[in-house]
């Protein structure tokens, strides 16, 4: 039986990786669990799945969950996540947190030789470089992506040698706003931009998608985790969503990984790998009902954020953390409705012009770069002109 935590329980990557577990009880047990703000179902979730450590993100939640749970040991915030990502009896830590707040866990559960089940991108794109220094200094530890296309690569790449891979081609969506034209695009409101065609997701994910910034972190993360050239790095767009992402190799033989627009599976394989096991929440692909699979190039003069990500990954060093930092907070303003859909690519370019670049070489530095591009976006996102 594999010792589970879980960074991010109440979102949608927690509740499906919790499907999966109470579907199969005897291979996983929940020992620690996160949540920032969503104190009625965490509680649930202790209810049913007793872990020992439980993380939320306010002093009020702790007090909520300390009152019903004696025996739970509870931390709050931040320093919350580090400490559940420090524990020694887990088997597997799945960081499902938005935003870079998933380093320090991520980091930690790297020192002490553990899986880390990541779907996280922000971990790599603004932390990428520090991430594959420690796993180089602790190689017992491992990193399973958990995002659907990495998934997706990492499976397919088990068909041949790294040293034979020709390209890695991404697949998206396209987003909310696929086929629009920017003049579509200068006031479509947060609850536009909140209506995924194919995947039911968080806010900030799905924002990320119709800007296609998301893909782009994703192009980041794929350089990361699979040390492959950006050039070597492509993206279609893939309405349909049942291709998760594809191979090509030297002989141009491209292997793919479909299936149902459904998160669980790549959850599970990180949970069982290199098994795969069968479990009654898994669903099946049908291809009959599918029909078509059809593909196009993405509108990168009017989707930005793809171009603004190659360019950030391609200067390297700090400028993924920018890009990563200038985004989170230009989302957050969006979805607060402070700025318009279109202003987010304006702060992200901003940002990275407003910076200079320098190495990353600890934790230290990537945090501190974070926080320094949030509070200058903060500063200046009303003066985008």
């Amino acid at each position: 039986m594999k010792n589970i935590v879980i960074l991010g329980s109440t979102g949608s990557i927690g509740t499906n990786a919790l499907e999966i577990i109470r579907n199969k009880k005897e291979e996983f047990n929940v020992i620690g669990l996160s949540a920032n703000s969503n104190h009625k179902l965490i509680c649930e979730q202790i209810e049913e799945f007793k872990p020992k450590y439980v993380s939320i993100g306010t002093e009020e939640g702790k007090r909520i969950i300390e009152e019903k749970f004696s025996e739970v040991k509870v931390y709050v915030g931040r320093e919350g996540l580090k400490k559940l990502g420090q524990i020694e009896e887990m088997d597997i830590i799945l960081v499902a947190v938005i935003g870079a707040i998933g380093i320090e866990a991520t980091s930690e559960a790297i020192k002490l030789g553990k899986r880390i089940a990541l779907a996280n991108k922000e971990t790599m794109v603004a932390g990428g470089d520090y991430i594959n220094k420690l796993l180089k200094e602790n190689p017992k530890s491992e990193i399973i992506p958990v995002d659907s296309e990495h998934s997706a690569i990492f499976q397919s790449l088990m068909a041949g040698k790294k040293s034979q891979v020709k390209n890695l081609i991404i697949t998206a969506s396209g987003g909310t706003f696929r086929g629009k034209k920017l003049e579509d695009l200068k006031d479509v409101t947060v609850e536009q931009a909140l209506k995924h065609p194919n995947w039911s997701m968080g806010r900030k994910i799905t924002v990320d998608s119709s800007t296609l910034v998301n893909k782009g972190l994703e192009v980041i993360e794929a350089h990361q985790l699979f040390g492959m050239d950006y050039d070597k790095i492509k993206v279609v767009i893939h309405p349909q969503s049942i291709i998760h992402s594809l191979v090509e190799y030297d002989d141009n033989a491209v292997i793919a990984q479909l299936g149902v627009t459904d998160m669980k599976l790549p959850i599970q394989l990180a949970f069982t790998y290199p098994d795969r096991i069968q479990n009654n929440c898994l669903d099946t692909l049908d291809l009959l009902k599918v029909g078509n699979l059809t593909f196009e190039a993405p509108d990168r003069e009017v989707f930005k954020g793809l171009d603004l990500a190659y360019r950030a990954g391609r200067i390297g060093k700090s400028m993924p953390t920018v890009l990563n930092a200038a985004n989170e907070i230009a989302v957050d303003l969006f979805l607060n409705k402070k700025i318009k859909f279109l202003d987010i690519y304006k702060i992200i370019e901003k940002a990275m012009d407003n910076h200079e670049v320098e190495e990353i070489d600890n934790l230290d530095s990537i945090l501190r770069i974070d926080q320094v591009t949030r509070k200058w976006v903060y500063d200046n996102y009303s003066n985008l002109d």
